[in-house]
């Protein structure tokens, strides 16, 4: 069985660097996927520590540099209302923020660790522009003016579509992320409205671009919205450990060819206890069965997780598979 961490802001952590040094330098953000790859050998390796700010800062959005080992975020909204997304240029993935410098740091992984994936986060809609409004602001107007966010989703899976063409010029692969438009965030009702049509444009845009079904990961309690999800044509999810995970995996039954990486609760990792990391290791595997297209996965891994603690638990995986 493949183990799959999602390693994100812990790639600083293994080189001892705060999440904002190495989401500020080519050099560390190399550097750090590439220590966590010599240690876990995980697979895909997905560049980058606050993968949702990328394409919402190369809009124009600001980041600070937050205190101590925080997670770098969005503190100031170039957006008032979904119109002004409307009214945005689409940013140029060869210039602009830090795009080009993940891409570049994604090739010389690509180029140390020829036997794995590197993917390069491409947001999904209904994220993006959380980031350029915020969210509270956002999800007034899905139910205020359903139909002008719907078109500002649109307006920016176009700006999406030229960065996944420019990753795929650079021989890098992409890993789609969509996690803010889950419920209960959003109702179900409003998901089918306002994200499906936009999630279905980028989803099948991008697998033109890059040749194959595109993972689309939506974390959160996923389950209400999995057919909905499902029928995007994506090759790769994953059942979220905020979900009801038993059902969730009986609805995977009659979709055999997808690849569904089935999260742990990453909690039992961080609390020192081995015997916790596991159970929570045996609870994925009941869940998994027979299923043939499955891996585990760990959700973000926390900064502070000791190394350790996820050696031992890939350890684990690989002897009782």
């Amino acid at each position: 069985m493949q183990f799959a961490p999602s390693v994100y802001e812990h790639a600083a952590r293994v080189i001892n660097k705060s999440p904002w040094e190495v989401s500020r330098s080519e050099d560390l953000l190399f550097q750090g996927n590439l220590e966590a790859y010599r240690l876990y050998q995980h697979n895909p390796i997905v560049v980058g520590i606050d993968i949702y700010n990328l394409e919402a800062e190369a809009y124009g959005a600001t980041i600070d540099n937050p205190t101590g080992n925080g997670i770098p975020a969005i503190t100031r909204h170039i957006c008032s209302s979904a119109r002004d997304i409307l009214k945005l240029e689409h940013f140029n993935p060869k210039t602009d923020g830090r795009i080009p410098m993940t891409i570049r740091a994604g090739k010389k992984l690509a180029n140390q660790c020829p036997d794995t994936s590197v993917k390069i986060p491409v947001g999904g809609p209904f994220s993006i522009a959380t980031n350029l409004v915020g969210f509270d602001n956002l999800l007034c107007e899905v139910l205020t003016d359903p139909d002008i966010v719907a078109q500002a989703l649109n307006h920016i899976v176009a700006g999406q579509v030229n960065l996944c063409r420019h990753i795929v010029d650079n021989g890098l692969d992409i890993a789609f992320f969509e996690s803010a438009a889950a419920p209960p965030l959003m109702s179900p009702e409003n998901f089918q409205k306002v994200e499906l049509p936009a999630l279905n444009s980028i989803i099948q845009k991008a697998a033109a671009v890059v040749g194959h079904p595109v993972p689309c990961v939506i974390g959160g309690d996923t389950v209400w919205i999995l057919d909905a999800i499902l029928s995007t044509g994506t090759g790769y999810l994953c059942c979220p450990a905020e979900t009801d995970q038993k059902t969730f995996m009986q609805k995977m039954i009659p979709h055999p060819d997808v690849m569904v990486r089935v999260n742990m609760d990453p909690r039992p990792m961080t609390s020192g206890n081995w015997d916790d990391a596991y159970r929570e290791v045996d609870r994925v595997f009941d869940l998994i069965g027979n299923r043939k297209n499955a891996c585990i996965g760990t959700g973000c891994l926390p900064y502070e997780t000791d190394p350790q603690a996820v050696l031992k638990t890939a350890e684990y995986i690989k002897s009782h598979s």
